[in-house]
């Protein structure tokens, strides 16, 4: 019995420093790398972080102060335009919830005295030329809401990942670089199944990310 539990014992002890040589070599190779951060702690340009827009098929509800029977919530149509009691196909795509609610009040002035609006957004689109699409062969190929400080790893979690045909490594997104189309390479397979977190990169709105079908 003594030597079952000495050899226990020094199966225990092997484990428990086997995890410190790993953690130890982890935090070695933090320590290396931390002088080039990893392409997800990048910060995405100040010119892609502003507040949200509304876009067509967005909802919103829109409450007028002390005026409930035109408090409603409302689809942003198609064209972009919304329909309210009293405002008939104003321009909603494009503006911020505050711009919205701004110019509904400076409508609704001619039948309320001093009208107060509030637009909340309850259901998030955004506008076509914000959206950012995914296409190929992921799980859920969609048009997705750009969000501040999305990332490749957040596109991909919001598909479902790749499907079993996707050549993830020769994936592209095609960017627009002040009015000129590029292509970026991608790594997805090094993103998704390694780990390799220097494989992710922020997004910015209007991108289109494609997944090849693998030749094999």
């Amino acid at each position: 019995m003594k030597a079952i539990e000495a050899m226990r014992a020094r199966s225990v002890l092997f484990l428990a420093l086997r995890l410190l040589c790993i953690a130890s070599l982890a935090a070695l190779a933090g320590c290396a790398s931390s002088s080039r951060p990893l392409a997800s702690q990048a910060a995405a340009p100040d010119e892609y972080r502003h507040a949200y827009l509304i876009g067509p098929g967005d909802s919103l509800h829109i409450s007028v102060w002390r005026y409930p029977d035109i408090s409603l919530n409302a689809p942003v149509r198609p064209d972009g335009m919304l329909t309210t009691p009293l405002v008939e196909d104003m321009q909603a795509s494009g503006k911020t919830s505050t711009q919205l609610a701004r110019d509904i009040e400076k409508a609704l002035a001619k039948f309320i005295k001093d009208p107060v609006v509030t637009v909340t957004v309850t259901g998030f689109s955004g506008p076509y030329g914000e959206q950012i699409r995914i296409i190929g062969q992921a799980v859920k190929p969609q048009a997705l809401p750009y969000r501040n400080g999305m990332s490749l790893m957040d596109v991909l979690i919001a598909v479902g990942g790749m499907t079993p045909f996707a050549a993830g490594n020769r994936a592209h997104l095609i960017r627009n670089q002040g009015g000129n189309m590029q292509k970026v390479d991608l790594r997805l397979n090094d993103l998704l199944k390694d780990g390799d977190l220097s494989a992710n990169l922020p997004m910015r709105p209007g991108d289109v990310l494609v997944i090849p079908q693998s030749l094999f």
